[in-house]
C-alpha cells in the first residue's frame, strides 16, 4: 500500500511544525519522522528521505532516547537545553527547508528563516521554563513538563499530517502561551540570579522605601471647616 503524497497545505504545515518542534526535541522529531516514512504512514518529501533509512532510524532513536532520559533530571535537563542551543535552533531551520528541497530554492530559503524562528521561540520558552522549575526542589513538576513537551511534539506532528488547518490554528495559541511563559519565567529567572549574585558577592538585598514616620498610605484630606 503507498502512503498518501502530501499536498501544498500539508508541506506547509509539516515545515512549520518540523521548526517549532525542533526547539523543544530535535532529536526525536527527526526519529519520529524517520519511523513515519520507513513504515510507509506518509510519503516523506526528497529532503526529508535520507531520515527513514534504517541507519538514520537507528542513529536518531538512540540519541531521542538519551534526550528523553535526560530532559527528565532535574538540572540535566538545563545543561542539555544550553547545548542544544546550537542543534535545535539551525535544526528547525534546515529541517523547514528540507521539505521543499533544492528544487524550490526561495521557498525552501522562506521556510528555512520562519523554521528557525519557530525553533527559536519553543527553544526559548523551555530553556527559560525549565529554568524556573528547577528552582523547585521536587522533581515531579520537572518530569511532568518533560512529559507534556513530549506529547506537544508527537501530536503536533500528528496534526500537521493529519489535519494542517486545525495544527496553524493550534500553533497560534501555543505560540502565544509560549512567549507569555517565556517572558513570565525569564522574569522569575533573573531575579533569582540576581539573588544568587548579591549573596555571593556580600551586597546586601535592596530595602523598600519605607513610608516617612507617621506617615500611613491614606491620602491627606483637609479638615472640614
Amino acid at each position: 500500500m503507498t502512503a498518501p503524497t502530501l499536498d501544498t497545505l500539508q508541506l506547509l504545515a509539516l515545515a512549520a511544525v518540523l521548526g517549532w518542534a525542533s526547539g523543544l526535541r530535535a532529536f526525536l522529531v527527526m526519529f519520529a519522522v524517520g519511523v513515519a516514512g520507513m513504515a510507509g504512514w506518509v510519503q516523506l518529501p526528497a529532503g526529508l528521505q535520507p531520515l527513514a533509512s534504517p541507519v538514520a532510524v537507528g542513529i536518531t532513536g538512540f540519541l531521542a532516547f538519551l534526550e528523553f532520559v535526560g530532559d527528565k533530571i532535574p538540572g540535566v535537563d538545563s545543561l542539555l537545553d544550553f547545548i542544544s542551543t546550537l542543534l535545535r535552533i539551525p535544526a528547525g531551520a534546515v529541517l523547514a527547508a528540507s521539505v521543499f528541497g533544492l528544487d524550490h530554492t526561495f521557498v525552501a530559503a522562506l521556510a528555512a528563516a520562519a523554521g528557525g524562528g519557530l525553533a527559536a521561540v519553543s527553544h526559548g520558552t523551555k530553556l527559560s521554563t525549565r529554568a524556573a522549575i528547577n528552582t523547585s526542589p521536587e522533581p515531579f513538576s520537572n518530569v511532568g513538563a518533560s512529559l507534556g513537551e513530549d506529547a506537544l511534539v508527537l501530536g503536533g506532528l500528528w496534526l500537521a499530517w493529519v489535519h494542517p488547518v486545525l495544527f496553524f490554528i493550534a500553533l497560534v495559541g501555543v505560540l502565544i502561551v509560549m512567549v507569555w511563559l517565556a517572558r513570565k519565567s525569564f522574569h522569575f529567572v533573573r531575579g533569582l540570579l540576581g539573588r544568587m549574585v548579591r549573596m555571593f558577592s556580600g551586597r546586601p538585598e535592596p530595602v523598600a522605601k519605607q513610608p516617612p514616620h507617621g506617615a500611613t498610605d491614606v491620602p491627606y484630606r483637609d479638615k472640614p471647616d
